[in-house]
């Protein structure tokens, strides 16, 4: 009978292992549930300027240097830029293609060219991208308090 216990105990401990296995946590830990897909989200948006909402889409992209940004994919095959607040967390590296819930500030931003210039840079883009670089770019942007990264 101990044995039986003692198995099923350490089945149990596996399968939770594995069902953390699933997803990655960073920053401040949130749910998933409730979450926009960042194609609706512009719409959700409206004419506000700010907005403190939960998202979910797909990770285009991920600062190669620190993974201390990331951009996601929104509607019509453009991307937003999601920032962590206060620098203070990272994601891994190599989640582009993941999918990803995050939560936190939406906001409707003007990114110098300086700053675009190195998101570019960061993202690895080679020195005559990065030089094609020449307008601000008005944007939907976001600064997240915490990430799930689904595996």
């Amino acid at each position: 009978m101990k044995y039986l216990a003692i198995l099923t105990l350490a089945f149990g401990v596996s399968l939770s292992a594995v069902a953390q296995d699933n997803v990655s946590y960073h920053g401040k830990k949130i749910t998933a549930d409730n979450a926009t897909p960042t194609t609706a989200l512009a719409a959700k948006m409206g004419d506000k300027k700010e907005l403190a909402t939960k998202v979910e889409g797909t990770v285009e992209s991920v600062c190669q240097v620190k993974g201390c940004w990331m951009r996601v994919k929104t509607a019509d095959n453009q991307t937003m830029l999601v920032r962590f607040r206060d620098y203070g967390f990272f994601v891994p590296k190599d989640i582009a293609g993941k999918n990803v819930v995050f939560e936190g500030t939406a906001e409707t931003k003007t990114t110098s060219v300086a700053e675009l210039r190195h998101y570019a840079e960061d993202a690895g883009k080679s020195k005559e991208d990065i030089a094609k670089i020449t307008e601000p770019e008005k944007a939907l942007t976001f600064t997240a308090d915490g990430v799930i990264v689904k595996k």
